[in-house]
């Protein structure tokens, strides 16, 4: 396809494809005359994972550039989650979290594989401490559960990774995984909290509907 069907299909504007070119993040098309190039349907399937990341995922391009990287190398899995979470995640000085925190997360993960420099780790940590200064008692178990919760969408992300089959596909849905998964399960928890305030405290009353423009109000008792 041309450049112009490209931007069609994509829904993507030619300047923004063009730009994501000089950034390193889509190869070129094959040239198939002066000024002119062909595009193929991993152009496009690029572009989509590409706005994803950034629109949905909220990557830099900076960032983007790094996790498509790893998925076109041949990284080993573990590599290019390590490369995906640090990419999602912020940068937090250890120094800076205090070591009841970091113990208090290091109990909560007893017996799992967590290296100590892991994003997640200290990013758990600083809540911890945040937690703490803002007041909020772990009364019911709370921490606990939510690492309980953590684990089950853990297991959930690798089997989907089990179930692709070339490497190139695995590493794409690391990053996926990683990005997005952030965003879907954060989504579907504020879902579940709905869900489960209606459940104990009663459905809210549905909000009166507004007047039409130009009507007189309602005074019936």
């Amino acid at each position: 396809m041309r450049m112009a069907e490209l931007s069609t299909r994509s829904r993507t504007p030619v300047a923004t494809i063009k730009f994501y070119q000089r950034e390193n993040l889509l190869a070129g098309g094959e040239r198939s005359g002066p000024n002119q190039a062909l595009y193929a349907e991993s152009h496009l399937e690029r572009i989509r994972l590409i706005r994803g990341l950034t629109e949905v995922g909220g990557l830099s391009v900076a960032a983007v550039r790094r996790v498509l990287e790893a998925i076109d190398s041949e990284r080993s899995l573990p590599e290019t989650f390590e490369i995906a979470q640090h990419s999602v995640s912020a940068t937090i000085d250890a120094s800076a979290v205090s070591a009841e925190a970091l113990a208090r997360v290091d109990a909560l993960t007893a017996g799992w594989h967590v290296s100590a420099a892991n994003p997640g780790r200290l990013a758990a940590a600083r809540v911890v401490d945040t937690f703490a200064e803002v007041g909020q008692t772990d009364a019911r178990g709370w921490f606990d559960r939510y690492a309980a919760a953590a684990l089950l969408a853990a297991e959930a992300d690798i089997d989907e990774l089990d179930a692709r089959v070339d490497r190139a596909a695995k590493g794409e849905t690391v990053v996926v995984g990683t990005v997005l998964g952030d965003k879907l399960f954060s989504g579907l928890r504020r879902a579940a909290q709905e869900h489960i305030a209606a459940l104990r405290y009663g459905v809210p009353p549905e909000a009166a509907p507004e007047p039409a423009p130009g009507s007189a109000p309602d005074h019936t008792p």
